[in-house]
């Protein structure tokens, strides 16, 4: 029978004497062999049911638990379980990119961030939330077909920042515009409605039913954050929507 001592399964196992004893005290994993003067070996089956403990303490499973159930599951349950919690994980984790890019992008875009919105960052249950709430509100203003198109065609803050750009970019004109108090029938305002079809008309490939749809989402604060949306100053939309009004009658 081979026997490995308390120090080698410490190493092997990365888990510290502590734990290893700990372990014992509380009957989940006994060593096979202990001596007089207290020393612990362990052999191979005890090694094998210590890696199941610290597979199924991975998906977060309470000591308590994988005592009640360690004898009865199975490797291939324990693989299984564990697979499962780190598809979770990587879920969570490409959520907490996506989110790290949209920030990174706005950033870049000459935006600005406050503390606030980095805390999603810290919090699984916040971003949940977020997209939970993303969801129904989608569920409420889009019937699925024109959900599929919107997350197909809207460009997206944590991984289209080209895209992003050139609507960002007709949102800073209209702003400088604001700023010195131009009109939006004034030739910089139709140049921006002009622009802002364009663009439009290739944001949503000609469906010009569901960019008026989005557009009247679009104009609800509450609406575009819960829709995730780049927030957007309602004088802004305003200004787009009197510019191109005005253009849409003097072309038409």
């Amino acid at each position: 029978m081979t026997y490995f001592s308390i120090g080698e399964v410490s190493k092997k196992l990365n888990l510290s004497l502590r734990t290893l004893r700990y372990y014992d005290q509380i009957g989940l994993v006994e060593p096979a062999l202990k001596e007089d003067n207290g020393k612990r070996y362990y052999t191979p089956e005890n090694m094998l049911l210590l890696e199941k403990v610290l597979l199924l303490k991975a998906t977060s499973m309470s000591l308590e638990d994988i005592k009640k159930i360690i004898s009865r599951i199975t490797i291939q349950k324990t693989l299984a379980v564990h697979k499962e919690q780190l598809e979770h994980d990587i879920k969570q984790l490409q959520q907490s990119l996506d989110y790290t890019n949209t920030l990174f992008n706005t950033i870049k875009l000459g935006g600005g961030i406050q503390w606030n919105q980095l805390l999603p960052l810290l919090s699984e249950e916040t971003q949940s939330l977020k997209q939970q709430r993303k969801k129904y509100v989608m569920a409420k203003l889009f019937n699925e077909e024109e959900r599929a198109a919107l997350d197909e065609q809207l460009p997206k803050m944590e991984s289209d920042p080209g895209q992003m750009a050139k609507w960002i970019n007709l949102i800073k004109r209209i702003e400088l515009c604001l700023e010195e108090r131009k009109r939006p029938e004034s030739r910089e305002g139709q140049l921006i409605a002009q622009d802002t079809l364009l663009l439009s008309n290739e944001t949503f490939k000609g469906n010009a039913e569901l960019a008026n749809k989005f557009w009247e989402a679009r104009k609800s604060e509450e609406t575009s954050s819960d829709m995730n949306l780049y927030p957007v100053n309602m004088e802004v939309i305003i200004f787009m929507e009197k510019a191109i009004l005005h253009y849409e009658k003097e072309n038409n």
